[in-house]
């Protein structure tokens, strides 16, 4: 850990969301033990996911914001607020334009740009929109770590990394297990399913590399990468664990991803 410490901050983004992306890699590979995966465990593994972003858009991202918006003389709620909902359009232009497809649901209901391309390359898709933003998350706050502002440290970036990380390894395992059900084999179902978290790397150098040589957009940064998240929570992962009646496994899943995040940013940031 203290290797990391003294690296420079684009490279600590890298290797956080290489971790997270091997945890995406992590989950995909248990399609080599389980060909199928229950509805119940599916949605309480999406609402983990979402609670933990949930958790890091405040804890990790538009707290830090605030704070440093109030440091630097500006209004406090507005790069929280203009980052926020940029953040939010963002996700929605690359929703609406990005092919992709949810799990369970047939090739007809497939949104975005009309394509041609096979099935399991849009399921990808769907997860890998969800990785955007957490891989921008992971480099913001590991950029901003260069500027030594109040609210944001090394250990709580650290611990916004380990929290995608955890909750991306059932996010690995939701590509590559639904793929091997219809019939993929099981290393190809791997490799499509550690592909999705491939972006989380190059959005995390992107990131850091934007809010390092550029300090003024700090935190609208930081806002932005909160608002992508929260909308692929309500747009994606809310929708999809709640398509069953039994919704109590998914809320759980939320309250349990929500205090996991919240316990590891408090304890370690």
């Amino acid at each position: 850990m203290e290797e990391l410490r003294n690296l420079p901050h684009i490279y600590q983004a890298l290797i956080a969301t290489l971790f997270t992306w091997g945890m995406t890699a992590l989950g995909a590979a248990m399609v080599f033990f389980f060909k199928e995966i229950k509805r119940k465990f599916l949605d309480g593994m999406l609402g983990f996911a979402a609670g933990v972003m949930i958790a890091a858009s405040f804890w990790s991202l538009l707290a830090p914001a605030i704070e440093l918006a109030e440091l630097s003389g500006i209004l406090p709620w507005l790069p929280a607020v203009v980052g926020f909902l940029l953040g939010g359009l963002f996700l929605w232009i690359v929703d609406k334009t990005l092919p992709h497809l949810h799990i369970g649901l047939p090739m007809a209901e497939a949104e975005g740009i009309k394509t041609k391309w096979q099935r399991s390359v849009l399921l990808v898709l769907a997860i890998t929109l969800h990785n955007i933003p957490e891989g921008l998350a992971v480099g913001v706050a590991f950029g901003a770590l260069a500027h030594n502002i109040p609210g944001s440290s090394f250990a709580g970036a650290v611990a916004l990394a380990i929290g995608i990380g955890i909750q991306n390894f059932p996010e690995g395992a939701a590509v590559s297990v639904p793929l091997r059900r219809e019939g993929m084999t099981r290393w190809k179902s791997f490799m499509y399913g550690q592909a999705s978290g491939i972006v989380e790397p190059i959005a995390a150098v992107l990131g850091a590399a934007t809010v390092i040589y550029i300090k003024p957009i700090l935190p609208y940064a930081l806002a932005f990468a909160a608002g992508a998240m929260i909308y692929v929570v309500i747009e994606e992962l809310i929708p999809e664990s709640q398509q069953n009646k039994d919704t109590d496994s998914a809320t759980i899943g939320a309250m349990l991803g929500f205090a996991v995040m919240m316990l590891l940013d408090v304890a370690l940031g």
